[in-house]
């Protein structure tokens, strides 16, 4: 009999068949969430490698048996993430968003991080941009009206993924206490990576537009910041209380009780 304990994060291949004619501004027919979210698509299967290889650096290290569980079935799903995106991105460059220059760059960049960087601050870095895609798929799954007028079938991509990213939100924080639990490198972490964060998703936001070389939509524009930026309803206004938790000194992604959130979605998306 194996000795391998089972795990509640699953990796589901999805296979999503995308239609050729899916529009390149395929959110609503707007221009700035199309865009934005393409930028953030291009970034996800080199940033899913780097998650996977920071979490591969510890696990034969790794103590507890239903967290090294929990680890294939991470490594499992964000691998299937980057190959689902890779899709999505393949789909936008033929659709005249070419998403290939945002993939060279942060492909270099993850690679100087992981040449120069020590082991331990790779997997802080994980730890806090984990945090990142918690928040966005709790909001996803809370609100999931954030996606209305997306085309149904990047709109399902979108709402698997946020679902899988709040199934294993603890994963990569439960490896980081038991193997380096020093809390000068996880929030110095989170500081660094806020910053980098908004900024380069800004330039990736910019290189699409310029590559695009449409004319500048102001109204989406407008709309768009509201979109994010709202005082009642943006999408980052409303994960600021979420974002400071992970600053308390007892902090775990479990606080937040999402397991109920989680079970109706999988019958749901039928998962």
């Amino acid at each position: 009999m194996s000795s391998l304990k089972s795990s509640k994060v699953i990796p589901r291949r999805m296979n999503f068949q995308f239609a050729a004619d899916i529009p390149r501004y395929w959110f609503a027919g707007d221009q700035f969430k199309s865009i934005l979210m393409t930028a953030f698509s291009a970034t996800l299967p080199e940033g899913e490698r780097f998650f996977i290889r920071s979490l591969r650096y510890f696990q034969p290290m790794i103590k507890n048996a239903e967290l090294q569980a929990d680890v294939r079935g991470f490594i499992g799903q964000e691998a299937h993430h980057g190959y689902e995106h890779d899709a999505l991105n393949t789909l936008m460059t033929h659709a005249g968003m070419p998403t290939q220059s945002i993939e060279v760059l942060v492909k270099n960049f993850l690679d100087w991080y992981a040449r120069h960087i020590s082991p331990e601050r790779q997997l802080a870095k994980t730890v806090a941009l984990e945090h990142f895609t918690a928040m966005f798929g709790e909001m996803i799954l809370l609100h999931p009206e954030i996606l209305e007028g997306a085309h149904p079938q990047v709109k399902q991509l979108w709402l698997w993924h946020a679902l899988e990213e709040v199934e294993h939100k603890s994963v990569a924080f439960d490896v980081y206490k038991e193997q380096v639990d020093n809390e000068w490198i996880r929030l110095s972490e989170m500081i660094v990576n806020t910053f980098t964060f908004l900024g380069f998703y800004s330039i990736h936001y910019f290189q699409l537009s310029h590559q695009i070389n449409d004319k500048t939509d102001w109204h989406s524009i407008y709309h768009g910041w509201q979109w994010l930026l709202g005082k009642k309803n943006g999408i980052l206004t409303k994960i600021g209380k979420h974002y400071l938790e992970f600053y308390n000194k007892d902090f775990h992604p479990d606080q937040r009780n999402t397991e109920n959130l989680v079970e109706q979605w999988r019958q749901k998306l039928s998962l």
